[in-house]
């Protein structure tokens, strides 16, 4: 499956990348978009699970390091406030 790396840009200027292994992630984040912190994190977890869904289809077995980008995208979010406005800034080869 083709994996997607997304640099998201956050309220403090600072920059991060979020790793799915599947391109199902585009139906949720696209480069340009913005949204607030709370959105983000919505729509991340959502995205980061339907490709966890998509490489068990596939292969048989979840795909653990979505687990894990969950768990690192719920930390960052952690650190700004829900109407906070956070970037996905471009996807990454």
């Amino acid at each position: 499956m083709p994996e997607v790396r997304f640099q998201l840009e956050w309220p403090d200027g600072q920059f991060s990348t979020l790793y799915s292994p599947s391109t199902v992630i585009l139906e949720y984040l696209k480069p340009g978009d913005s949204f607030r912190v709370s959105e983000l994190e919505s729509l991340g977890v959502k995205a980061l699970r339907a490709a966890s869904d998509r490489v068990r289809a596939r292969y048989g077995f979840a795909c653990t390091r979505t687990d894990e980008e969950e768990s690192q995208l719920r930390r960052w979010t952690s650190r700004y406030k829900p109407e906070e406005n956070v970037r996905v800034i471009s996807q990454l080869p």
